[in-house]
């Protein structure tokens, strides 16, 4: 996204496809392309007409998207107008957009009639209706004589005489129409004046229904004049799938609901040519997908074809979740459920996260399963079975858990009616940014499109990423961004109302640490071999992305790494900044790290340890899922440790470049849970082993852990503690140095506060050797 290099030419290009396919246009393209020629130092005759035919598609596009003429859309052909108001573009836009607004009927398809029968109250009821919708049609002639007007002189500058003609029609028609009804308010007035009683003027009456049939026919002619007839019974024919058309991606869904559409409609009319189809395709749904993949959009629409097709008597959902349905004590969920079936008899009952209805671990005061059985009792009982369509929404795994646990349920819902709604798409994603920026009269610029591509790549990752939903937050907390920052004691432009830009769309960095990740590992004390293999990792890493960019074959990268070590070692350290450096290598979009252990992945049942894993992999997407003590996971036969090593060998597979694992513990323990399992055998090549602290290395930790504190100690301190510590034996532990400064620092906070009243800088800040004495004795 975001072309740097756009360029007068290309603009041309575009406008020149675009002409030909005007109902393509892409508003918010138009808007940066607008933005781009605006912006030309120098503007010629050329640069002008290109500027003119985009205010005119800019207006066209924006009429589209609104249905209505608002005075913005009317401004933006203003502008072209006054630039150019002979380019056939334009003046092709212009009667697009004004002859929409023709569209619909003048006066009422049908005049109410006057019957001879009718009590002369009843006659003069109707009199004074006629004069009613004659005045109201006088009230928005002149507008209608208007665009008329416009429209003959726009086809004019085209040189359309066809276009013009029909136009001249138009404008015929409405004088005739007219004439007809200034007629009809002469006629209907003298004919209400004759009404006395049961009496009237047969002649005046004649006058009127003469004239009423006369402005029928002219009516009819001003209707097929337009097309309107034609184009309106089109489009309520399939309102709703051209909704659905009109939806960003979905491209799977929209090809099986246009086929369950033709289906129905085809059942529906062999149904009223009196074929009988005995067992009826079920109405009952289940849609599955991620937060914000469009399951409640969708089950309206198919409420709507449902409705258009009439097989159902309302297009109305009832949408409900858990709370709605369970109740707190016994009779009271049957009661509920029942209340929401009696709602949604006629339409849909869409249940959100049916799977919430039962809950693996409720206890017996948990009446979720009363709510699933009362409702498949309904689903199937006499009274409510095919008067009204059900909907079950929610994750894909969690459905099938749901489903599987529940087989009477599972049953009303046929495999052919279950619809996966997938995640969308980077570019989908990035249209709709553009639908909801441009709805609320924003556009990206094209930095700003770049700068939205990197974040909505990095929201991407998280597991709580809501899709459409999350986009939508991304671009208002843009429009908030912006209007937050505005100065408005500054002469304001258009594009301050109008252009969302790149810092708009930016994340504060403030959360960000300072140093980098290279930084943060050559600061830490010892590790020089955990240090060099990184920094060629790092190397390497840089070498392929340049290659990449030079379009040289690059070598696989092999991310997924093996620390081995005793405990305290730093290999927890080094993996947080091994993160770290990943995202600064654009690596990785988020850069954090996710620490478990075998308790945080496995459950006590069959089936949860799976949904437990899954559930710490998702936290870890775009970061570092950190397994300590890895070797655990090997159990004995019964052992659910082994289901973990297979889920994350899937998962680590399904997420690719979005997750980084690393195994974490003894060097031959981690040797012999790689070998158990060939998936991580094939996906384990890195391996880094962190050796045990020398003691230099250790007191040198000290001393850094005392500084961080605002400790400081003495050589004389060193010394001893370089002595002291080799006759412990410590192993290399760094948490030993941590906590040996933590016992330090209390000893002295003892000994100073039994000294002296008054306490100085120095005294309140230096270790004394006697304070580690005491630490080293305990």
């Amino acid at each position: 996204m975001g072309n740097k290099t756009l360029s007068i030419e290309e603009i041309e290009t575009t406008i020149a496809s675009w002409s030909e396919k005007i109902d393509t246009l892409n508003e918010g393209q138009l808007l940066r392309y607008l933005q781009f020629v605006e912006g030309v130092q120098e503007p010629t005759t050329k640069t002008n007409k290109i500027k003119a035919k985009l205010y005119a598609f800019i207006a066209y596009a924006r009429f589209m998207r609104l249905k209505k003429l608002d005075q913005i859309t009317l401004d933006w052909l203003d502008k072209a107008m006054e630039v150019d108001a002979h380019d056939r573009i334009i003046n092709e836009a212009y009667i697009k957009i004004y002859i929409k607004l023709l569209e619909g009927p003048l006066l009422p398809t049908q005049f109410p009639q006057i019957r001879e029968t009718d009590h002369g109250n009843a006659k003069k009821k109707l009199a004074a209706d006629y004069l009613k919708i004659a005045n109201d049609f006088f009230e928005r002639a002149s507008k209608y004589e208007e665009i008329v007007d416009s429209l003959v002189n726009a086809s004019r500058r085209l040189y359309d005489d066809e276009m013009m003609i029909k136009f001249e029609t138009l404008k015929e028609s409405l004088d005739g129409l007219k004439k007809v009804l200034r007629k009809i308010v002469k006629s209907t007035e003298a004919y209400s004046d004759s009404v006395k009683g049961i009496y009237y003027s047969q002649a005046q009456l004649v006058e009127v229904k003469k004239s009423i049939a006369e402005m029928e026919q002219l009516h009819k002619q001003w209707q097929e004049t337009i097309g309107q007839a034609q184009v309106e019974a089109e489009e309520n024919e399939k309102e709703a799938l051209t909704e659905l058309s009109k939806m960003i991606g979905l491209n799977e869904v929209k090809d099986r609901v246009e086929k369950l559409y033709h289906y129905l409609n085809y059942q529906k009319i062999r149904k009223e040519k009196g074929y009988q189809l005995k067992d009826e395709l079920s109405l009952n749904m289940i849609l599955t997908g991620n937060p914000g993949t469009g399951k409640t959009t969708l089950a309206r629409l198919l409420a709507k074809i449902y409705f258009e097709l009439g097989i159902l008597p309302r297009e109305e959902v009832i949408e409900v979740d858990r709370s709605h349905l369970v109740g707190g004590y016994v009779g009271q969920t049957e009661e509920n459920t029942m209340n929401i079936i009696k709602q949604a008899v006629g339409g849909v009952l869409f249940i959100d996260e049916a799977y919430s209805l039962k809950r693996e671990d409720s206890s017996g005061s948990d009446y979720g399963q009363t709510a699933i059985d009362t409702l498949v009792s309904a689903m199937t009982n006499s009274e409510y079975a095919g008067k009204f369509a059900v909907i079950l929404a929610g994750y894909p795994e969690e459905m099938r858990q749901f489903l599987l646990a529940n087989p009477g349920l599972r049953s009303r819902f046929p495999e052919s009616n279950h619809i996966h709604l997938r995640d969308y798409a980077v570019d989908e994603l990035m249209q709709i940014a553009e639908h909801v920026a441009l709805d609320n009269d924003f556009t990206f610029s094209e930095e700003a499109l770049v700068e939205l591509q990197k974040r909505i790549e990095k929201e991407q990752v998280d597991a709580s990423f809501g899709n459409a939903r999350t986009v939508k937050n991304i671009v208002l907390d843009a429009i908030f961004q912006k209007g937050s920052l505005i100065q408005l004691n500054e002469p304001l432009h258009n594009e301050d109302f109008t252009m969302i830009k790149r810092e708009d769309v930016q994340v504060d960095k403030q959360d960000e640490e300072n140093t980098n990740g290279v930084e943060q590992l050559n600061s830490l004390v010892g590790l020089d071999e955990i240090k060099k293999e990184v920094m060629s990792l790092v190397s390497f890493v840089k070498v392929q992305q340049i290659r990449r960019e030079k379009n040289l074959p690059a070598v696989p990268l092999q991310l997924h790494s093996v620390f081995t070590g005793n405990p305290g070692t730093g290999k927890t350290t080094v993996a947080k900044i091994y993160a770290n450096i990943l995202k600064e290598l654009g690596l990785l979009k988020r850069g954090h790290l996710v620490v478990v252990g075998r308790g945080d992945l496995v459950a006590g049942y069959t089936g949860q340890t799976a949904l437990k894993t899954k559930k710490k992999i998702r936290e870890a997407l775009g970061g570092v899922l950190f397994i300590d003590e890895a070797y655990s996971l090997i159990g004995k036969q019964g052992d659910f440790g082994k289901e973990v090593i297979d889920t994350l060998v899937d998962e680590m597979t399904k997420h690719n470049e979005h997750l980084v694992v690393i195994l974490a513990g003894y060097p031959k323990e981690i040797d012999l849970l790689i070998q158990s399992n060939p998936g991580l055998e094939t996906r384990f090549k890195k391996y880094f082993h962190f050796e045990n602290y020398k003691i230099n290395e250790l007191v040198e930790m000290i001393d850094l852990n005392a500084k961080n504190y605002g400790y400081s100690m003495g050589d004389e301190v060193q010394t001893f503690l370089l002595t002291e510590i080799a006759k412990t034996d410590p192993q290399g532990n760094g948490r030993y140095a941590k906590d040996l400064v933590d016992k330090a620092i209390q000893h002295h906070s003892f000994r100073i506060m039994n000294d002296v009243d008054e306490l100085t800088t120095t005294q309140l800040t230096q270790l004394s050797l006697d304070d580690f004495k005491k630490s080293l004795n305990h």
